[in-house]
């Protein structure tokens, strides 16, 4: 007994220990841990992420050194916000300790279903039965119905008192559950999966047990894709709770009015009138806009294929999730929509409407305008003329006709889908990922409006952010709010800014070739601050020129970060309130597309306020180099 007793305080010591270590980290975090919402890919290693920062994390756990200049010097965590950050990692690392378990095991969620929906996911793929069990009450969003008809996903509901009572299962047993207390994690053998549901916070998943390491992985790309981890703020306030062992607050004061001020910025911004949705980050609003349509062809147009119709350059998050929804649903099929160089994206939209006419299947467009990353704008008026062009099925019917859902994230300011504009006679849906010109860089929140033609698909889209639980946070409300007003502005004094460094760089530099808007697109009020550079190559073969270039573009990031570190990055960020962003889309945007789609050019973003002659010196120091 007496050592049941010492093993006992023991334990519990080094839970305080690690408790007042976590407290000490809060005390002393840097600042960027709670504000950036994007990394330096010069430091990034993604293979390693969570794991790296929590053994260099552990180093100063165990030498107790919470110092801000230690803390400071740790890797990366994860990629950026969406995926997970310092805080979440902290966060998890705190649970698995006290559970005893693995930090990897722990995984922390914005949202309260996603985790649910993320296992099923899963194990509909690997043909693997499911039972839910759940005790108070479920989140009176998680629509079972809605989720077993439209996302695909089969499983068993049921509720019980204790976890005594759960009943053997051949399959997999996600238990769901509410807690005071944020660290009480409740796993018995009988439980594969815990989800606590955390209120406004979110949620924290557990995975139970060596059989269901497979699903870590599976698990952590759903939130990467379909969602977000728990936010830095949100982090932040749970590991409060976590150390004072106290209860979750209620949700932040002004709300309301935050989503008001936010909803008629958004109305302004794009000269729409109906009521705009606002989500967690650009990804979790496409889902819910994909989810939502297939929803709508599900009861509209029963029995027929859906074809959501995407670049395949496009952003690698597009890109994959489209493909990732198609994986799970027989209905649901990809087609490629070559958009960029050698390919019109009107051409291409024109011959794929036909073919989908004839199939008499579903057809949905998810198109970037301009594109990324090599910045071009279709014209405007063929783009109508094609997707308001009367088709027929090969019977001779009248074929459904498409829905064109349009990433503005690079000019989020011009009017598509209000009254008279180009794209308000046919259904049109639009969306911009927040963490760009929306916010500055301080949130993730994303947005999306519909013309009034597609009033009816909204509602749908509506359903399906609710049920994720994807709706933007309090905090990114509060932060949209406040930067939504200046973003005009700001994306004026961002294009002027690229203008001059493009038209530098073209005197310079006039063998490499520059993709930007012309004078006469920035007229019509195309005015991007992003650019893309092919820079000039040598050598005597196709393979001894582009590995030249792509050397080239790796001097000239370096020496444009190194040269200016306090305002240039390598960075994939765009739309920022200040520095200068650098990246290879090939390496980061498009990371998950596929290699022959890959661009490897260098891919630059000017914000608002830079020093702009230090960075025309040092691009001129890079010339006289090369």
């Amino acid at each position: 007994m007496w050592y049941l007793a010492g093993l006992f305080k023991r334990e519990l010591m080094k839970e305080i220990n690690m408790l007042n270590f976590i407290k000490d980290v809060l005390d002393h975090m840097p600042s960027d841990w709670l504000n950036l919402t994007t990394h330096r890919l010069d430091i990034y290693d993604e293979s390693q992420a969570k794991t790296e920062f929590l053994k260099q994390f552990e180093t100063l756990y165990k030498a107790n050194n919470s110092e801000t200049s230690a803390l400071d010097k740790l890797p990366t965590a994860y990629d950026y916000i969406r995926l997970g950050h310092p805080l979440s990692c902290i966060l998890e690392w705190g649970i698995a300790h006290i559970n005893k378990l693995h930090p990897d095991n722990v995984i922390s969620f914005s949202s309260q279903t996603t985790p649910i929906l993320a296992v099923l996911r899963k194990n509909l793929l690997d043909h693997k039965n499911t039972q839910i069990i759940y005790n108070g009450d479920l989140p009176a969003f998680f629509d079972a119905d809605i989720v077993r008809r439209v996302y695909g996903y089969t499983f068993e509901l049921k509720k019980v008192e204790k976890t005594t009572a759960i009943p053997e299962f051949n399959g997999t047993t996600i238990f769901i559950s509410k807690h005071e207390d944020i660290s009480a994690i409740e796993l018995s053998p009988t439980i594969d999966f815990s989800v606590s549901l955390l209120g406004h916070l979110g949620s924290i998943l557990v995975v139970n047990g060596e059989q269901n390491k497979n699903y870590i992985s599976e698990i952590q790309h759903v939130r990467r894709r379909e969602t977000i981890a728990m936010t830095p703020a949100d982090c932040l306030a749970a590991l409060k709770l976590l150390v004072t062992q106290s209860s979750v607050e209620n949700e932040r004061k002004n709300l309301e009015a935050n989503k008001s001020s936010v909803s008629t910025s958004i109305k302004e911004i794009t000269g729409t009138t109906t009521m705009p949705l606002v989500a967690s980050s650009g990804l979790s609003i496409q889902y819910a806009i994909m989810m939502g349509l297939i929803h709508d062809a599900l009861e509209n147009h029963k029995g027929k294929t859906i074809k959501f119709i995407v670049p395949p350059n496009c952003y690698g998050g597009t890109n994959d999730q489209a493909r990732r929804v198609a994986a799970c649903l027989d209905t649901v099929e990809v087609v490629d929509l070559p958009v960029d160089g050698d390919n019109e994206m009107v051409q291409s939209i024109d011959r794929i409407l036909d073919d989908i006419a004839s199939e008499d299947a579903v057809p949905y467009i998810i198109a970037e305008i301009p594109t990324n990353p090599r910045v071009e704008v279709p014209n405007l008026l063929k783009l109508k003329a094609v997707l308001t062009k009367e088709r027929k099925t090969s019977k001779g019917e009248m074929a459904i006709d498409p829905v064109f859902i349009l990433d503005q994230t690079f000019c989020p300011n011009v009017h598509f889908l209000g009254d008279g504009e180009i794209l308000s006679t046919m259904r049109a849906i639009s969306y911009a990922s927040g963490s760009k010109f929306p916010s500055g860089g301080q949130c993730t929140a994303g947005y999306c409006v519909g013309n009034n033609k597609a009033e009816a698909l909204m509602e749908k889209i509506e359903k399906h952010l609710a049920l994720c639980d994807n709706e933007a946070t309090a905090l990114q409300y509060e932060i949209l709010a406040k930067q939504l007003p200046s973003m005009n502005q700001r994306i004026i004094d961002a294009y002027k800014n690229t203008r001059e460094f493009v038209d530098f760089i073209h005197d310079t530099l006039p063998a490499a070739k520059i993709n930007f808007v012309s004078e006469e697109l920035a007229d019509e009020g195309f005015t991007p601050s992003v650019f893309s550079l092919d820079l000039p190559t040598k050598g005597h073969t196709d393979e001894e020129r582009e590995t030249y270039k792509r050397a080239l573009n790796l001097k000239l990031i370096n020496l444009m970060i190194s040269e200016i570190p306090n305002e240039s990055k390598f960075c994939v960020s765009y739309g920022q309130l200040k520095g200068c962003y650098w990246t290879i889309p090939a390496t980061s945007t498009q990371g998950t597309t596929k290699e022959g789609d890959k661009d490897y050019i260098v891919r630059a973003s000017l914000s608002p306020n830079l020093d702009l002659e230090l960075h025309k010196k040092v691009f001129l120091q890079f010339v006289e180099e090369i």
